[in-house]
């Protein structure tokens, strides 16, 4: 009697095409075809990628639970993924004629049929992987741009046919197979793939028990080792909601054991976690994105960005610290801390990849997908000093992160893609420029008033996308309103980054919250309004450096140094306001002072910085000297069901 072969399951065939997508990735990345004498476009990359990408979108919900797709649903999908894979191998294997195309301007009946099934299950793998809003969005603006002869105002044009547009997305040099596409493909992948092989070889355990070890003894030490875990794991993992439940199923449980109350330790992880993408050296995709947007070099953004992402996390340390002596919560015991030299010798290596991605990324100045194949195979190989054997990196834990960093790719690569549809039609209409006129007009050539404006149409933007779809759309609606008005472009970029992410923790959308409230068994409104008191420097230190570019490293030293010095300042006094607590209890009176001196201190010049330190140490004497109740009571109770 013969037994049956076991046929492959969807998920091993997943498993398959993930490990084969990774690999094509690396080969191209590391363009090895040249070595043979070969030469691959870009455009052919692109394609094959997203063909890929396309097919496990589709593919990956047929194993979810209760929800396993029958053999019609199968069908149906494979169907549709074929007329995307056509439309693709098209541009790989007729690469000339679609040349030709760019070259006449134009698409005829054929190329018509090839940029529709090029466009359509784009656009449906994009909903099945966001939902709804971003693929309704885009449809909005190519809408916009058909009918813009019969709109009003701003979105008032000469209107283009169909057949235009679907040249800009499937030729233009902005269209499907854009700048975006090609950061997803030659740089996110390879860093999500870092990412994903630390986590399987045990780093972000690692960074917890370090964090742990070096605030464990401080008051409200489990939040303090959240934010200084998620900051060192979150500028690598790529994803807010992604490190929110990497490292929040650690740190929030601990956080409500040592008395913090739910939806506090919800809003700790959430923010800074989120603050992650704006932490040097990688800022998750956006670094590289914005590198190639604005022609400048990946050291410059990053070293741009520095100052105001240690503000942030400043702020946040801050809050933690206030808010762990406000409710009277102690030092943890000291044999739950882990002793940081031991902690530090048993993990030493993790450290190893770090200093391999800065050397050859920032010293070497090697491509950005280079430099991070270099740092995973540092991470491959340092692995095996761990003397836990789980952590090594052999064939089976390479592959399932190849799987998880694939998985968190999907979203990105779906979306940089079918981003390039929407940026042709704004391209293509001057919708983009029109709008960025209409808010100079609005804000009545006011730089402070304009930056408001932009800062929350970036925030209603941010909402529902994640942190690349979201910049890209921001830099192309919103930036040449800030850079019309003289602020300079890596702070006009770096501006619409911080007030876009602000919606990971803001509610309605609060994507972050969504993940982190859920662990501490907290209200997700609870939770979203307490991260925007926590996450108040997403809102306003991109204001502080959009006025004083000092504060991005431009200028002399002493400009530099007075400005941060300010803004340093400004972080701490509107902290204590916000919070309650300074050395003791605040009463209204003294919040309000020490707030207000915080935000004047933030902004530049003279006038405000003395008046908001004028502001803040009266808010601190008037404290001392008008003792209030609070002053004498007792710490709260983390069980006190407060409303503040």
């Amino acid at each position: 009697m013969t037994e049956d072969k076991p046929s492959l399951s969807p998920s091993k065939i997943l498993m398959m095409i993930t490990t084969i997508t990774v690999l094509w990735h690396l080969v191209m990345i590391a363009n090895v075809p040249a070595w043979f004498g070969t030469f691959i476009s870009q455009s052919t990359v692109r394609a094959v990628s997203l063909t890929m990408a396309v097919l496990l979108v589709l593919m990956r919900t047929w194993t979810k639970g209760q929800n396993k797709a029958g053999p019609v649903r199968k069908t149906v999908d494979l169907l549709v993924w074929a007329a995307l894979a056509l439309s693709c191998g098209f541009v790989v294997f007729f690469e000339p004629l679609v040349q030709d195309y760019g070259f006449y301007g134009q698409l005829d009946q054929f190329g018509l049929v090839m940029a529709l099934m090029l466009c359509i299950p784009l656009l449906e793998a994009l909903r099945r992987t966001t939902g709804p809003v971003l693929p309704i969005l885009i449809l909005t603006f190519v809408a916009i741009a058909m009918f813009q002869q019969y709109l009003p105002g701003v979105l008032h044009g000469r209107g283009y046919s169909l057949d235009r547009l679907l040249f800009s997305s499937y030729v233009g040099t902005v269209g499907v197979f854009g700048k975006p596409l090609g950061i997803a493909v030659n740089v996110v992948i390879v860093f999500l793939v870092f990412g994903a092989l630390m986590e399987r070889a045990g780093a972000s355990r690692w960074f917890m028990d370090l964090a742990m070890a070096l605030t464990g003894r401080t008051c409200g030490g489990p939040a303090k080792a959240a934010v200084v875990a998620s900051a060192m794991f979150g500028s690598i993992s790529g994803s807010p909601s992604s490190n929110s439940a990497t490292t929040g199923v650690f740190t929030i449980p601990m956080m409500k054991e040592a008395g913090f109350k739910p939806q506090f330790a919800a809003a700790v992880e959430a923010v800074a976690s989120t603050g992650g993408m704006i932490l040097p050296p990688v800022m998750g995709a956006i670094a590289f994105l914005m590198a190639e947007w604005i022609g400048r070099s990946y050291l410059e953004i990053v070293t741009a960005a520095l100052i105001p992402a240690i503000l942030y996390y400043l702020i946040v340390f801050a809050s933690v610290h206030l808010e762990a002596r406000r409710r009277g919560i102690k030092a943890m015991p000291t044999a739950d801390i882990p002793a940081f030299w031991s902690t530090l010798f048993h993990g030493w290596y993790y450290a190893i990849p770090m200093a391999v991605l800065i050397y050859f990324l920032i010293v070497k100045a090697y491509p950005p997908g280079m430099a991070a194949i270099y740092t995973s195979a540092s991470v491959i190989l340092c692995s095996f000093l761990s003397p836990n054997r789980s952590n090594w990196l052999l064939p089976r834990n390479i592959l399932l992160a190849f799987h998880d960093a694939v998985m968190r790719w999907l979203v990105i690569v779906v979306i940089t893609a079918a981003v390039g549809i929407m940026i042709g039609a704004l391209e293509l209409s001057g919708v983009g420029l029109n709008v960025s006129r209409f808010i100079v007009d609005l804000g009545g050539g006011n730089l402070l008033f304009t930056l408001v404006l932009v800062g929350v149409v970036s925030l209603i933007v941010g909402m529902g996308l994640d942190a690349t779809p979201a910049y890209v759309t921001l830099a192309t609606l919103m930036v040449p309103a800030l850079v019309q008005l003289g602020v300079p472009d890596i702070a006009a970029h770096l501006y619409v980054v911080y007030w876009g992410l602000a919606s990971f923790f803001t509610p309605p959308t609060c994507i972050a919250i969504f993940v982190t409230a859920p662990i501490a068994g907290a209200s997700v409104w609870k939770s979203g309004w307490e991260a925007m008191s926590l996450g108040i420097a997403a809102f306003l230190i991109p204001i502080a450096f959009a006025l004083e570019p000092a504060l991005l490293l431009e200028g002399d030293l002493v400009t530099i140094f007075t400005a941060t010095t300010t803004a340093l300042l400004g972080s701490l006094s509107l902290t204590a306001g916000l919070r309650g607590f300074a050395f003791s209890h605040l009463n209204l009176v003294s919040r309000l002072a020490m707030s207000v001196g915080g935000v004047l201190l933030i902004l530049p010049g003279v006038v405000p910085a003395l008046t908001g330190i004028g502001l803040a140490l009266a808010g601190l004497a008037l404290c001392a000297l008008r003792p209030t109740k609070e002053h004498s009571a007792r710490p709260i109770e983390a069980s006190q069901d407060t409303s503040e």
